[in-house]
């Protein structure tokens, strides 16, 4: 083995690694998109080297000079990833050593790769969170551009998947608005435990060199540094809460993809989805498939996937820093990648979206969906609530018998079921009348769902 062959730590071996173990715990493949954030990191190590006198002001240029090259071959492309180096960091010092020298061992000084890859994944996952936050907000805005067009469709509001009470789509289409916003809240409060700064914890005891791990944080853009070096190094709880909360963002959209499929079958009517996010059948030449709210709901389980993977990963480690961690980052990147793309493709469709009013009204007459105000009619007359909900029962079963709506029944047969009914009852008994009796905050009475849709506008212009 020659001097130019060996690792960074082959001083301790007798014999080289076996090329099939070299293959096996080599992570360069994947984590050279960490390339980046590696070099900004060692920016700031080594101006802090610089800054406490451990190394010269001339080190300190030559390392920069040496890493600004590097990035431009990584950015270019011409950059040569060497399997044998191992990891991301172990290839980027290789390559500065052969431009600038000493000075590139020397930007090692300090610090570890244990400390070093901890501080590279939170940069990249602090600026993937920020990224995701915009995304999240294209999407909302394209929910809000399309509510605003319908706070007086009417549509059927379900549970169990059976007809319940009108609501408006515009209604229907906020109530995802509002997850969203919890969403982006839980990737900013997960950002603020992903922004503390684990370099100059070194292997995992911190270092005898005189640092100043606060001025790093700073330059950086850090909040402040991991308080516990053996904390700092080995928890992966920050990628794992970020994976949780991406996770709770799937499964939403994997929600609104449920809906989308339905509302697009014949069956529903109730949408359609521009071609070009749809596929046909290699045989059926009628289908039009939703492939893409489809693939979302599927993804949602590799991204589930990953957050099991993440927490089983990291729940036998004793401290500090072990081997499993390389296993940290696919999964993660993975996530994000998959988020993403799914946010991005998801904006575009909401956009592409074509909206059927007259099947939607057509299945809110269809299931007595106006019962519940039958219901709150009597009780307003009188009538225990117990004992309207009795006699709207009885009324729903007679029109059912009839093949009618309740709205269809003639007065004298309404009032068999309840002596408080009057003329007046036919006001409650059309959709629009339900949806405007509901005129409170998160109603879905057109009047709120506009005052809903313009707090939305104001959020997403701050």
């Amino acid at each position: 083995m020659t001097m130019q062959d060996k690792q960074a730590w082959s001083g301790r071996f007798n014999e080289p690694v076996a090329e099939l173990v070299k293959r096996y715990t080599a992570s360069v493949e994947f984590d050279q998109r960490l390339a980046l954030f590696d070099i900004q990191g060692s920016l700031a190590h080594a101006q802090m080297l610089a800054a406490c006198n451990i190394i010269t002001t001339q080190d300190m240029n030559d390392i920069r000079r040496g890493l600004a090259q590097i990035e431009n071959e990584i950015i270019s492309g011409d950059f040569g990833w060497l399997l044998e180096l191992e990891d991301v960091h172990l290839n980027i010092e290789k390559r500065l050593t052969a431009l600038v020298g000493d000075a590139g061992k020397r930007l090692h000084t300090g610090r570890s790769r244990n400390d070093q890859v901890a501080t590279d994944v939170r940069l990249y996952l602090r600026h993937a969170i920020d990224e995701l936050r915009e995304l999240i907000k294209a999407l909302q805005t394209a929910l809000v551009n399309l509510a605003a067009h319908h706070t007086h469709t009417i549509m059927p509001g379900f549970t169990h998947l059976q007809v319940a009470q009108p609501v408006s789509f515009a209604h229907h289409l906020m109530a995802y608005f509002e997850m969203l916003k919890r969403d982006a809240e839980r990737l900013a409060d997960a950002r603020r435990r992903v922004n503390r700064l684990p370099l100059g914890a070194a292997a995992l005891a911190g270092t005898s060199y005189p640092i100043k791990r606060e001025y790093v944080a700073d330059l950086l853009g850090f909040d402040g540094v991991c308080e516990n070096s053996l904390d700092a190094v080995s928890d992966r709880d920050f990628a794992i809460e970020f994976t949780a909360a991406a996770a709770l963002i799937m499964t939403h959209l994997s929600r609104l993809s449920e809906e989308l499929i339905l509302w697009m079958s014949p069956c529903f009517g109730f949408i359609d989805i521009a071609d070009r996010f749809c596929t046909g059948s290699s045989i059926m030449p009628q289908k039009k498939n939703p492939d893409v709210p489809e693939l979302v709901r599927g993804k949602t389980g590799r991204v589930n996937g990953n957050l099991v993977a993440l927490l089983t990963l990291m729940k036998g480690q004793p401290l500090a820093y072990n081997k499993d961690n390389q296993e940290d980052k696919e999964p993660l990147f993975d996530t994000v990648d998959t988020l993403t793309q799914t946010l991005r493709i998801y904006a575009e469709m909401m956009g592409g979206i074509t909206v059927k009013p007259e099947a939607m009204r057509s299945a809110a007459l269809q299931g007595y969906a106006t019962a519940t105000d039958l219901a709150d009619y009597l009780v307003k007359k009188g009538l225990p609530f117990r004992d309207a909900h009795e006699a709207v029962a009885l009324a729903v079963r007679f029109a059912e018998q009839r093949g009618c709506d309740l709205s269809e029944l003639k007065l004298d047969e309404l009032k068999q079921f309840s002596t408080h009914i009057a003329d007046d009852v036919y006001t409650v008994l059309t959709l629009e009348g339900s949806l405007a009796a509901r005129n409170h905050i998160g109603g879905t009475a057109p009047q709120q769902v506009e005052a809903a849709i313009a707090r939305a506008r104001k959020y997403l212009a701050e």
